[in-house]
């Protein structure tokens, strides 16, 4: 028999092979009309799969339209009538993959002759329309690797031969889902039949390499969501409408605040004047802090040699993302004579010289023959003497460095060390680089080199849940302080099967998951756990926040990492006297420093409370007759540290006030002939208009006030839709 266990708690005895629909329908015909996928011992599946045995009771629950699981399966099924859309329209499609994302889906797909554009999209959505009333089953069948090739190769999707080839061999055994004439290679799972999906929209089409490599074809990609209620996808529509009027990116150029240059290259964000003065007040309100909670400053290299990464792993983890490394003659000798070819400006007596002094012989000894040696270096070409000071030379390698981490473990590592002298906090505005895919660029959320509010912190095994506490509470502190209130923690652990993880065998990865989950439930934070999403040299604490208009942003982070330490052989001296590896907590509140401020610029939608705004006063005189009194206000605010300009132009007060509006510029101080004579402004705040005539001592000082208790106007948020977070694509096969 097989023995379930339902969420009540109750266990309940079943023939073997019943699936989950069976037993929704044991329960109530309610529940099994509800019912949308079902959740086995932690993994989703299909209603109709049979549930296999097992040595203690499997765990069911089952899944309806109100949880958050059953709209990623939901939404898998619609990239799946979306396809089939496609193949009824036009011929020859050639599928990729199909998985859904935080707040959709999308079909990676090859399509003969032709490009899909958005003028496509109605003929699209009316096909999709079709398929969803007909309501046809998806139906799951499994066929050995080799016959899944042949019938997948028959079909024509020779994309999906080779994803077999390449990565699906191994698993003996695939499964497929059919609806209608449609067939799809797929993991799953799915919804029991079309006619579950209540609303679907198509958003978008983009371009995209097969598997992310520029040495393969390019493909189409096309984006859309589906909900189960239309209710449902009219907010996420407006939500997406609002995004649109807040992007960073158009209000980045806008407002001034940064730009990307063509002959500097894409997701190298240049920072412009007023963008610099949020990012400094940012730093300085963080640096501020960190003073206070005892870490001490440090400064890193922007490379270094390619075998500190290879020892941290940073190397072969990030290979594929990484720029090409730096390669050079270790002799200086050398490469002044390897550059002097290139540059073709040596002549022989000069290349003698150089060769001498770097100790290469000008023949070599032939590997074929003991007695016999290459030929001359001065009888070789230009080309040839490259070649073979290129293999005679000892060359230094050096990367770009994707992380900070390792230049402060050597900090750490450059003298002896006590229990007395930790913890040791380390901080830096690092800035690092990863060589993302240009069709993965975005603005300032998706870049190629980003600076990081890093610390790391060195502490003894009774200290890490306390340091690991302090590091919390100051990610807590840092996002509170932005008015970023609304977030939630994951718990990011590792994943045993997945070789990434270092150590993952042992026993160190629980105890470092053990010592996170005890601080979390100390401090009575509410969290998730998610299996594969920790770093690879240990887990984390990821802060998941909710902006203004309901979307989810992974922000702030704290990891504890018990590996790194003895990758390097990093030793303290204990109260024993003797040797001990210490624990390493990485901490970063704000993550990068531009992917944080494009969200800031969403999230404000490029209004920025007085505290952090570039321009925080503006002096509006009305005329040209209180032009001097103006100068006066100016001053003054100036002199009281306030970032202030005045507007000289000859325009009319609205059309002033108009343009301040446009800047974003929080308050104005509105001056004519009468406050003139009063010593008084007009205060205007962008959010709540005019608030009348005061003092200029009083005008300032309300200012000032505003600016140091770190005020927010944040306009009132709109109800998110249930779209779920930004963690990433799943279901894809």
């Amino acid at each position: 028999m097989l023995q379930i266990k339902l969420p009540d708690g109750s266990v309940k005895d079943y023939p073997e092979g019943t699936s989950a629909r069976e037993v929704a329908a044991g329960i109530g015909k309610r529940l099994a009309d509800a019912a949308v996928a079902a959740v086995v011992d932690g993994t989703i599946v299909d209603l109709d799969l049979p549930i296999d045995n097992g040595e203690a009771p499997v765990e069911l629950r089952l899944l309806t339209s109100r949880d958050r699981e059953a709209l990623d399966v939901l939404r898998h099924s619609t990239a799946h009538i979306m396809a089939r859309a496609v193949m009824r329209l036009f011929p020859g499609v050639r599928l990729a993959f199909g998985p859904t994302t935080g707040n959709g889906f999308y079909y990676d797909m090859e399509v003969d002759g032709r490009s899909i554009s958005e003028d496509d999209f109605p003929a699209i959505e009316a096909e999709m329309g079709k398929i969803t009333k007909e309501a046809e089953p998806f139906e799951r069948f499994s066929l050995p690797v080799d016959q899944a090739r042949a019938f997948v190769g028959d079909l024509g999707q020779t994309l999906k031969v080779e994803h077999i080839d390449e990565e699906l061999a191994k698993y003996g055994v695939l499964s497929f889902y059919r609806q209608g004439e449609f067939v799809d290679l797929c993991r799953g799972p799915h919804i029991p039949h079309a006619g579950k999906v209540g609303a679907f929209k198509l958003l978008s089409i983009a371009g995209s390499y097969w598997k992310g490599r520029t040495d393969r074809p390019m493909l189409q990609r096309l984006y859309g969501t589906a909900f189960f209620d239309k209710k449902e996808l009219d907010a996420y529509i407006a939500q997406v409408e609002e995004a649109r009027k807040r992007d960073h990116r158009r209000l980045g150029k806008e407002l001034g605040l940064f730009t990307i240059s063509p002959l500097v290259g894409p997701g190298l964000i240049l920072w412009m004047p007023k963008g610099a003065i949020v990012r400094g007040l940012l730093e300085t309100f963080l640096k501020d802090e960190l003073v206070k909670r005892g870490y001490q400053p440090v400064y890193t290299p922007h490379i270094g040699k390619v075998d500190l990464y290879k020892t941290s792993g940073h190397y072969p983890y990030y290979k594929d993302s990484q720029f090409p490394t730096l390669k050079m003659p270790a002799d200086a000798s050398a490469k002044e004579l390897l550059d002097g070819l290139v540059a073709g400006n040596l002549d022989d007596d000069a290349q003698r010289v150089l060769l001498g002094k770097a100790g290469i012989p000008e023949r070599l000894p032939d590997p074929s023959s003991e007695t016999k040696f290459t030929r001359p270096y001065f009888e070789m070409s230009v080309a040839e003497r490259i070649g073979y000071l290129e293999q005679t030379c000892e060359f230094e390698e050096y990367l770009l460095k994707p992380m900070n981490c390792p230049h402060h473990i050597q900090i750490f590592a450059a003298q002896p060390r006590s229990y007395r002298d930790l913890p040791l906090r380390l901080a830096e505005f690092g800035t690092v680089y990863r060589y993302e895919q240009s069709g993965e660029l975005s603005g300032m959320t998706r870049v190629r080199g980003f600076t990081q509010d890093d610390a790391h912190l060195f502490c003894t095994h009774d200290q890490v849940r306390g340091e690991f506490r302090s590091t919390m509470e100051l990610t807590q502190f840092v996002l509170n302080s932005l008015g970023l209130t609304d977030y939630k923690l994951r718990l990011s652990k590792h994943d045993p099967e997945d070789p990434k993880y270092q150590g993952a065998a042992g026993d160190t990865w629980r105890r470092a998951e053990d010592d996170i989950r005890s601080v979390l439930d100390e401090m009575k934070l509410p969290y998730e756990e998610a299996a594969g999403e920790a770093a690879f040299y240990g887990p984390k604490a990821d802060f998941i926040v909710r902006d203004c208009i309901g979307r989810q942003w992974q922000l702030g982070t704290v990891q504890l990492d018990y590996v790194l330490p003895e990758r390097f052989g990093l030793e303290y001296v204990g109260a024993d006297n003797q040797p001990h590896t210490p624990v390493m907590i990485h901490r970063a509140p704000f993550g990068s420093m531009e992917r944080f401020m494009g969200i800031l610029i969403e999230h404000f939608a490029g209004a920025f409370p007085l505290w952090l705004a570039p321009e925080q006063v503006r002096v509006l005189p009305i005329s040209d007759k209180a032009a001097d009194y103006a100068e006066t206000v100016l001053k003054r605010l100036t002199e009281a540290g306030v970032r202030a300009t005045m507007d000289h132009r000859p325009e009319k007060i609205g059309a002033k006030i108009r343009d301040a509006q446009l800047q974003k510029v929080p308050v104005m101080f509105v001056v004519g002939a009468k406050e003139a004579e009063a010593g008084s402004v007009a205060y205007r705040d962008r959010q709540a208009g005019d608030l009348g005539v005061m003092s200029l001592d009083d005008a300032v000082a309300r200012v000032r006030r505003e600016d140091a208790d770190r005020v927010f106007h944040q306009a009132a948020p709109l109800t998110p839709p249930a779209t779920g977070d930004d963690s990433g694509e799943r279901h894809e096969y």
